[in-house]
This record gives structure tokens, sequence and C-alpha cells, in this order.
């Protein structure tokens, strides 16, 4: 299989514990690989990691969230998103501001010191991503490992669906990833703890498709409050929550799905899930249920699934920044 990643531009402690596709094995890929290969419990260890981090600085859920999407939504989740190097991934523009590499590092070398040569960097940023949704009020789902590093990144193959695509264009993005319309829902959903720059709204606020008017649909007051945020042509330097509840704004939830269906979403994509015909009964369902955390844990278990490297594939890096030499 290749190896390297892509994604869609927005980032994202009270704990449900639920499971989700336990025993179901996507590939080779499987719940609890680690246990018959180390002795030390490898997902705890990982876990010890991001809980003194998100402490620290609770924005890292969010930036992991991100990072996962854009490791998988390439070539697969291969941990070639982390590799450094002139032309990277992490040169790519819509990479420039991924982070929660300290994390990964981090947790590398904790697990390192307790399974020498056995835990991938692409397991690391699965387990690592859900530990943070658990702490942002998301259910801890259940994760499957056994992935392998890729040896290839560059950035000239980092092409993202934009934040200003069609609903229609979104599916089939995500259909190439073997991702349905109702995964795509839920993954997006992910920005109920995210934020975007304005340089990637900027164009709902005063020239929306060229028109030189504001985006019609959406609601006027939070119009009112991003232009404070995001002058007109101010650059992109400032940031907008996407889940525009500020009671909720970096809490794993279905309020991102409120705010949109009431006009209030930041990113073209987001509010056009509300009303489009292809995804507007779902964002109202999950809008209305109590079982987002539970379906949202599934679809990231399926993102983990994409195009991923097992067996003999790929390699366990030493480090997570360089293939390993010779």
């Amino acid at each position: 299989m290749k190896m390297s990643s892509n994604a869609l531009v927005a980032v994202g402690i009270f704990g449900l514990i639920f499971v989700s596709l336990t025993g179901q094995c996507f590939g080779e890929l499987e719940v609890g690989f680690y246990k018959r290969r180390c002795f030390a419990d490898v997902e705890s260890v990982v876990a010890g990691v991001v809980r003194a981090k998100f402490f620290a600085d609770s924005t890292i859920a969010a930036a992991l969230v991100r990072m996962q999407f854009h490791d998988c939504f390439v070539n697969g989740c291969d941990a070639s998103i982390l590799l450094d190097g002139a032309s990277s991934e992490k040169t790519a523009g819509p990479n420039l501001s991924v982070r929660g590499y300290d994390v990964i590092d981090a947790a590398k070398k904790a697990v390192e010191l307790v399974c020498r040569g056995e835990v991938s960097c692409s397991d690391i940023i699965v387990m690592a991503t859900r530990d943070a949704v658990n702490l942002s009020g998301g259910g801890r789902y259940t994760v499957q490992t056994g992935r392998r590093d890729g040896f290839v990144s560059l950035a000239s193959i980092v092409r993202l669906p934009s934040p200003s695509i069609s609903v229609s264009q979104s599916v089939a993005a995500f259909a190439r990833k073997g991702l349905d319309a109702t995964d795509m829902v839920y993954l997006l959903g992910g920005h109920t703890i995210g934020v975007a720059h304005c340089n990637l709204f900027e164009d709902r606020l005063y020239n929306f498709q060229n028109t030189g008017r504001p985006d019609p649909s959406m609601d006027s007051s939070l119009m009112q409050q991003l232009r404070s945020i995001c002058p007109q042509n101010s650059g992109g330097s400032k940031t907008a929550n996407l889940d525009q509840n500020v009671t909720s704004s970096f809490t794993v939830d279905n309020s991102f799905y409120k705010q949109i269906l009431t006009r209030r979403g930041v990113l073209q994509i987001d509010q056009e899930l509300a009303f489009d015909p292809i995804t507007k009964s779902t964002v109202t369902t999950i809008a209305n249920s109590v079982s987002f955390s539970e379906k949202f844990g599934q679809a990231m278990v399926k993102l983990g699934a994409v195009e991923v490297l097992t067996g003999t594939q790929g390699e366990i890096r030493k480090s997570c920044r360089a293939v390993n030499t010779p």
C-alpha cells in the first residue's frame, strides 16, 4: 500500500465510556494488538502523556483530531504527516498550522521505555486522539491497533477538500476513502471543538461567491460577531470557534449540529450540511440525539482504518520524525 496523508482545514471532561466496533477488524487491525507484544499497557502509557498535555492545554484535543484526519485522508493512516523534511507533508500549506507533534514525540518516547521497537507512530496518533476526545467530554471508544509506519511524505500530494466545496463534492472526496455520507457528517462533527482561521470564511462575511455581498445563509448576529473578529482583508491570524455555543466550544457533543441548524455555521461546508438534501436528515437526527459521542467514535475508528499498512508493510519507526536508517 501507499504511504502519506491529507485533509480538511478546521480544527478542534466528563467521561462516558462505551465500546465502538469491538472485535471487528479492518484489514489486519485488531483491538488489543500490543497486549501480546508488550508487558506494559501501551494504551495507558499513551493516555498518561495525553492527559498531562491536555490539562496544560485543552485545545490539544482539536489539534490531535485534526492531525489524525490529515494523516489518514491522503494515502492512509501511516504517520507520514509526522516526517520531517524540506518537502514533506508538514510543509504543505494546509498542514502548516497542524500541531501536536510534541505530544506524539512524548508518547513515542514513553512507550519505547516499556516496549521497545514495537509500537508504531501511526498507532500512537490514533490512541492519543481517542484519549484527547475522551478528555474533552466524548466517549472513550475502543481503538484498533496494528498499523505500521510509512516511508514517504510529500507535500506535492497533499490535496485537501476545501471548506468551500459543495456537500456532493465532499461526499465524493470521502467516498474515495471508503467513507460514506453519514461517516462524513459525523467526522465533520470534529468541528465541535475546532477553530478556523479568518481567511477560511472571510468570503462569507464580505464577498460570498464574488457577489460583493455576505452569504445570505448566515445568521445576521453571527455575521456581525465574526466581522468584529475578522475585519475585511485582515489576514488569517485570528480564529473563530466552529461551534458557536460558547458553553460548549471545547466539549465533544452535538452542539455543533444544533448551531448549524440555526444558520450559525462558520465554514461554508458546515452550514451546507444542515440544508443540503443529502445530509440534512442526518444533521437533524444528530442534533436531537444523545448518541453523538458513540457514533463519532465509530466514525473515528473507521477513519483510522483507511489504507493502513499492516503485517510486513512499512516499518516501526524509532523516531516518529524520520524513517529508520539501515
